[in-house]
């Protein structure tokens, strides 16, 4: 039989106490509550405005070999050593040449733009060698060419503003007839602003209906999405403000909007769920309310403070990139749980008992009660099934989930590069015009470096040499340019392209064997070092940065949500099933994800050109959210199957039982918490379609397979046996209230 414990008693009951009289007091002062929100959203709109900051993929990996290699380069040549970018010019009726002095006038007034280092000028760069590919800047039939303009910063945080410069400067190119794009960071500046306007429609409009199907009520369809918008807006409203003290990456908001969304209608559902159920026992709006914030608002708030944790996990990767797109979701995270236990029992309290005013058909409750309230519906039926055949329905899920997973043993990480944009962007179309004329490694070179200070002018020149012959003969390299010294004699530069585009894994591995066997074979011996570095160098660092500190995230973000369970639940079993089958879940995710980008089953439907490799840090990112998005679901069930062992010590029926009452409510959470993630694949960029198509397969794998078939089967086959805790952990790991039950019987019974 289940055991209490008296002495945590009056604890839980001040906390469910707390959680009661805030939703009571906010459903009868429901004036108060909605006028403060809004006045409190229309003040952040209004200082986010005029003291938020930008959002910039501007960042840096100081102890990256590309960083240093860089750093060296600036210190030795800061004109060579800037962030480059490319202009590319194609003239299809007349030869370059012909528009010398329209190219002269486009380098002179280019020089002239802020943080503008150098512009070379395609015309006056030596002729390729005889017999060596044609790597730029000017193609054989001279209708193709590029200028490399460097910077003293990254051009992608210079705002819009600058490239009225820039096409003021290209003009005169244009004017002769030549078609003028920007490529690398220019490109990216120039890409037209996120709009997540149509993603978000379609994610509210999608919403709509499963509320409308799945409960038939139009007003208990309306509270989750108002409740969810608010809270979203307001939470990126405060993120504008923290971007004017942090550098947040220009897809944070797109992020913190994507999970806001999710988590905000769920939360606020969960809430309605209860309230309705409690108008139906009879009570009266305002205790309803009250109710439903002590009992789900404790479900939410654990759900909530899970969530964030999850993400928190991600600052173990030490890349403050990464870090801060955690802090970006968080954010919109802290407004949705806010939302639900306070703005929600104040639109449920101004809604009063005409929450089923307007229907689409009879409204529902949470369970499909009979005569004597003995439960006859179809979940009920459903459950029954789950009881008597646990082991059918186990192996199962663990089979759909293997099946989806399989695609992930061929990961492989990497940058997703300018090709498998859209043409509209200008980016895209100099890629291409690169590709075609220099070939696809001329989008991608890799600066080498030899700092040869340290190294005795007499030995100098037979490193060069050296350097020069392990060059030639490295694999993956279409031309390898001859290495020079800097005006002071102190480095070797030379500039090697790959025989594939940067994103291939070629040119990955290209860089690897010249960071980790071919410079170090040239400067053995001596006190010379050697870099790789350039924008392809640096996003190589980032990915293996990435990709070695994955596990480590993996295992923070488990054990944390282990400890959780563990705390909420008391059960060793249960905290380590959920970890297991969270785990399985991510895997099938990454497995379809996988399959549709890498793979290209699928990708050019959804606006992809051709196979890209997974983006270093998207694993990373639906791990961490994933996995605290799945405990909202985790602790929504678990804790209704707790509440009735606790109440009736049946560890079958109590897994029965709060599979009938929860499984139409996560069912349609999930459903719209899906719609919301998978409305972001029309995005332009694929970085946003790869983590909303992962995170809804991800969250479709875990409200169905998992929590409607392994984790009641699971639980079912554990018994009683789930919910043993050895004494010296009970009384060493705190003690959490998912749902207030205790609280809640405490308070009864007064």
């Amino acid at each position: 039989m289940p055991h209490s414990r008296t002495g945590e008693g009056d604890q839980k009951a001040v906390r469910g106490g707390v959680l009661r009289r805030l939703g009571e007091w906010c459903a009868r002062h429901f004036v108060v509550v909605i006028i403060a929100w809004l006045v409190a959203l229309v003040a952040l709109q209004v200082v986010s405005r005029e003291f938020g900051g930008e959002y910039s993929d501007n960042f840096s990996l100081p102890q990256a070999q590309a960083q240093k290699g860089l750093d060296v380069l600036k210190a030795h040549d800061p004109q060579a050593g800037g962030y480059s970018s490319q202009i590319v010019m194609r003239d299809d009726q007349q030869a370059l040449t012909s528009s010398s002095s329209q190219m002269s006038t486009t380098i002179a007034d280019l020089e002239k733009l802020p943080h503008v280092l150098s512009a070379q000028n395609p015309l006056s760069a030596p002729a390729t060698p005889s017999g060596q590919e044609n790597v730029g800047p000017l193609s054989d039939d001279k209708k193709t060419a590029y200028i490399t303009v460097r910077f003293d910063v990254q051009p992608s945080t210079l705002g819009d503003d600058y490239l009225n410069g820039v096409d003021t400067a290209v003009q005169p190119l244009r004017s002769a007839g030549a078609e003028v794009e920007y490529g690398g960071p220019l490109g990216e500046l120039a890409r037209p602003a996120a709009d997540d306007r149509v993603s978000e429609l379609i994610g509210f409009g999608v919403a709509v209906i499963v509320l409308l199907v799945g409960f038939g009520s139009v007003i208990a369809a309306v509270v989750p999405l108002l409740s969810a918008l608010i809270s979203v807006v307001g939470g990126l409203a405060i993120l504008g403000l923290l971007a004017a003290a942090f550098t947040f990456a220009t897809v944070s908001p797109t992020l913190a909007t994507m999970i806001g969304l999710g988590v905000g209608i769920d939360y606020a559902l969960f809430m309605l769920t209860r309230h309705r159920q409690n108008l139906f026992d009879g009570m009266d709006p305002v205790r309803a309310a009250g109710q439903a914030a002590s009992t789900s608002g404790h479900a939410v708030l654990v759900s909530g403070c899970t969530v964030i944790i999850a993400l928190a996990g991600l600052s173990a990767s030490g890349v403050s990139f990464i870090s801060l797109l955690g802090v970006a979701a968080a954010v919109t995270v802290v407004s949705a749980v806010v939302g639900a236990l306070t703005l929600v029992p104040a639109l449920l309290g101004f809604i009063g008992r005409h929450i089923d005013r307007f229907h689409v058909r009879p409204p529902i409750a949470e369970t499909e009660a009979g005569a004597g309230d003995t439960p006859q519906g179809t979940w009920h039926r459903y459950a029954q099934r789950v009881e008597r055949r646990p082991l059918w329905f186990l192996s199962a899920g663990v089979a759909v989930v293997v099946v989806l997973a399989i695609p992930l043993f061929s990961i492989q990480l990497g940058h997703i590069g300018d090709g498998a944009d859209p043409t509209s962007f200008t980016d895209r179309r100099a890629y291409d015009l690169m590709a075609d004329a220099f070939g696809p490694g001329s989008n991608g070179p890799l600066t080498v470096v030899v700092d040869q200070t340290n190294v005795p002018q007499s030995q100098r020149s037979g490193l060069a040499s050296k350097a020069q012959q392990s060059l030639d003969k490295v694999q993956g390299a279409a031309v390898v340019t001859p290495l020079t010294p800097t005006q002071d004699g102190d480095l070797l530069v030379g500039t090697v392209y790959s025989t594939k585009s940067p994103q291939n894994a070629t040119t990955t591995d290209l860089t690897n064997r010249l960071v980790d066997d071919t410079l170090p074979d040239v400067v053995q011996g001596t006190d010379a070092k050697g870099y790789v570095t350039g924008t392809t160098a640096t996003q190589v660092d980032f990915r293996d940065i990435v990709a070695s500190q994955l596990p480590v995230i993996i295992a923070v973000v488990v054990g944390l949500a282990f400890l959780i369970i563990l705390a909420v639940f008391r059960g060793l079993l249960v905290a380590v099933k959920a970890a297991v089958l969270n785990v399985l879940s991510i895997a099938a995710s990454y497995g379809v994800v996988v399959a549709v980008f890498q793979w290209g089953w699928g990708g050019p439907a959804l606006g992809v050109h051709g196979k890209v490799p997974i983006e270093s840090y998207v694993p990373m990112m639906m791990f961490a959210i994933v996995f605290g998005l799945s405990m909202d679901y985790e602790i929504f069930l678990l804790s209704r199957v707790h509440e009735a062992w606790l109440r009736t010590g049946d560890a079958k029926g109590s897994v029965a039982h709060a599979l009938e009452i929860t499984a139409r409510v996560i069912t349609c959470a999930a459903l719209i918490m899906v719609s919301v993630f998978a409305a972001f694949i029309v995005s332009d960029n694929i970085v946003v379609k790869m983590l909303g198509l992962g995170l809804a397969v991800s969250v479709l794998i875990d409200a169905t397979v998992v929590r409607l078939l392994m984790v009641p089967a699971v639980m079912t086959l554990l018994g009683r046996h789930a919910w043993w805790m050895p004494r010296w952990l009970d009384r060493v790991v705190p003690h959490i209230d998912a749902e207030g039950a205790r609280a809640e019987a405490r308070s009864a019974s007064h």
